[in-house]
């Protein structure tokens, strides 16, 4: 079988998670470069992790190693113009979120994927766990009945020394707060549940850090399968907490005690009471081999997709569909509209900005 040969764009906290993905897909991937504008950290990065070749500049990495892949590991504001440019040379990408700034960024990647035949996906690896499919697989054929209700909160705890490092707390190098930058992977995970929404009303504020982004965010979400969530996003909350809640008809199923990573035991659930009998239970516990939610778990169904010229999941209208959720709650929190899919169209303020130029100033203590 074919090995790929790897770049890592940006090296740093999230660098050796990238590398522990590379060592999961067990010589499929070969990392063979890295790039950072910081000379001293790349060559640090470097030797600690044997690659071979370093660059600080990084067309001049894609013309001289034509990577089969890159992963892009830097601020947000870089990703959708790195991505363009790694497919223009040949290359799939796998993009840390968030994928870019705007819909109409994201209709820049689509472009440049079909003029070019490869594709950008972004990093949501919340969806790759094995327990997650074998939860849409009871969903979609129908043990559980349909679902109701559902909870998806980001309960994080980000102080003033994270956000004092330069890009994480504006709008033109973030991209966004605690929705566009901490919620996403579970609002992400929460729509790969549960399909397609439908409309959204939504709040956001910059309630406590000296900011310009938003440190919270609370949105209503219909599903057109006719479910209701209620998402909470904060970057404000000591005891951190990662957790989705699902109703269904005939049972509640849970993802509790995690912060970026799970697995099978961190699932748990509740059938209707009083049980009839035990198989829906027993079907619930007939978990497939245990796959984590990890950044290897997502680099292998990468490679898988290289393998058969296929589009990766987290691509296209699967991308699309997610950045649009999230360009919906900001459109319905600064104007007060409740938001409908497929509404936010070229010549919306808010195709081409998250925030539609409209988010309040920065606060000031």
């Amino acid at each position: 079988m074919k090995t790929y040969r790897a770049a890592l764009v940006g090296t740093g906290s999230i660098g050796d998670a990238h590398v522990r993905a590379v060592e999961a897909t067990l010589g499929r991937v070969v990392l063979e470069a890295a790039v950072d504008i910081d000379l001293t950290r790349v060559e640090s990065f470097g030797k600690r992790h044997g690659i071979p070749h370093l660059y600080t500049d990084y067309a001049t990495m894609l013309n001289e190693v034509k990577p089969d892949f890159v992963l892009v590991a830097t601020p947000p504001a870089q990703h959708a113009e790195m991505s363009v440019a790694a497919m223009e040379t040949g290359a799939w990408v796998l993009c840390e979120k968030p994928l870019c700034g705007s819909l109409a960024e994201l209709q820049l990647i689509n472009d440049a994927e079909k003029r070019t035949g490869n594709y950008t996906s972004c990093i949501f690896q919340m969806r790759f766990a094995s327990s997650t499919a074998h939860l849409r697989q009871l969903s979609d054929s129908g043990q559980l009945g349909k679902p109701l209700v559902a909870v998806c909160n980001t309960l994080w705890y980000r102080d003033a020394a994270y956000y004092a490092v330069p890009w994480r707390s504006t709008w033109k190098d973030a991209l966004g707060g605690s929705t566009m930058c901490l919620g996403i992977h579970a609002m992400d995970h929460l729509v790969h549940i549960l399909g397609d929404w439908k409309e959204v009303r939504a709040i956001a504020a910059t309630s406590d850090r000296d900011i310009e982004v938003e440190d919270i965010s609370m949105a209503i979400i219909t599903f057109a399968n006719g479910a209701y969530a209620s998402v909470v996003n904060s970057a404000l909350s000591p005891r951190q907490e990662t957790y989705i809640r699902l109703d269904y008809q005939k049972a509640t199923v849970e993802l509790t005690t995690h912060l970026y990573h799970y697995t099978k035991e961190n699932w748990k659930f509740t059938p209707v009471p009083p049980a009839q009998d035990d198989s829906l239970l027993q079907a619930w516990q007939s978990f497939p081999p245990d796959v984590g939610s990890t950044h290897g778990a997502q680099l292998n169904a990468f490679v898988a997709d290289r393998d058969a010229n296929r589009r990766p999941l987290t691509s296209g209208d699967m991308s699309h569909r997610t950045l649009e959720l999230l360009t919906a709650i900001y459109k319905s929190a600064y104007t007060g509209e409740i938001v409908k899919r497929n509404s936010i169209l070229p010549g919306d303020p808010f195709y081409t900005a998250l925030h539609g130029n409209l988010a309040p100033a920065r606060r000031k203590k």
